[in-house]
């Protein structure tokens, strides 16, 4: 399905019955990489997999901006009639579930992983090959990572949705930043996952269902 928003046509599918859950991917990804997961999850909700603009079957831009990613799904949401959601972000999604929820009320609960407050938050020789892929590709999805994001101690005092923050203990993400924001969300639950890396729960994995759902349910 295709829905107009803030000049961008998203590409988005939807499953199941239940609560509305919306699901967020990580840069250059696009909404396939939860089919695993949502075969667990359609059972108990109403699955948004949208295309980030410029992922997928979603329409580009000339510059990428996490605002803008999170104003697309604030209009997303509006325009669908969707409130008191649940919400999934993974990397890049998890930045946005974070921008989203300290700006509205949209969101009632979420998880996130993977999810880094600064460019430099993450281990040194990813910038470096961000930064040579950017040089190659000229990919501005990417080089957005090299200068966003900027999440401040206060943007995450006014998360409003009750949180789960999720990091593998392989993840690209640095644990003092996963701990971090876990520690700076009113009320948020760290889960540090040993043996995971950034993706390895959600990329052909249902781990990240379940963890959703058990946290979702309480």
């Amino acid at each position: 399905m295709k829905i107009d928003v803030n000049g961008v046509t998203l590409n988005y599918e939807v499953v199941g019955n239940g609560k509305p859950l919306l699901l967020v991917h990580g840069n250059t990804m696009d909404h396939k990489c939860f089919e695993k997961g949502v075969e667990v999850l359609k059972d108990y909700y109403t699955c948004y997999m949208v295309d980030s603009r410029g992922h997928g079957e979603s329409t580009g831009v000339d510059e990428y901006h996490y605002d803008d990613f999170v104003d697309d799904y604030i209009e997303f949401c509006n325009k669908l009639g969707l409130k008191d959601i649940y919400y999934y972000g993974l990397s890049d999604g998890g930045i946005i579930g974070v921008l989203m929820s300290s700006k509205s009320d949209i969101i009632s609960k979420m998880v996130i992983s993977g999810t880094n407050t600064k460019p430099d938050m993450v281990k040194k020789w990813l910038i470096n090959i961000i930064k040579a892929m950017v040089f190659f590709t000229k990919d501005m999805r990417m080089k957005m990572m090299l200068n966003e994001p900027h999440i401040s101690k206060e943007t995450l005092n006014n998360v409003k949705a009750k949180t789960m923050v999720c990091a593998g203990s392989k993840d690209l993400v640095l644990e003092e930043d996963t701990r971090f924001i876990a520690e700076n969300i009113p009320g948020a639950v760290l889960n540090i996952m040993e043996g995971e890396d950034h993706t390895s729960t959600v990329v052909k994995s249902d781990k990240f269902a379940k963890n959703c759902i058990k946290f979702f349910e309480e």
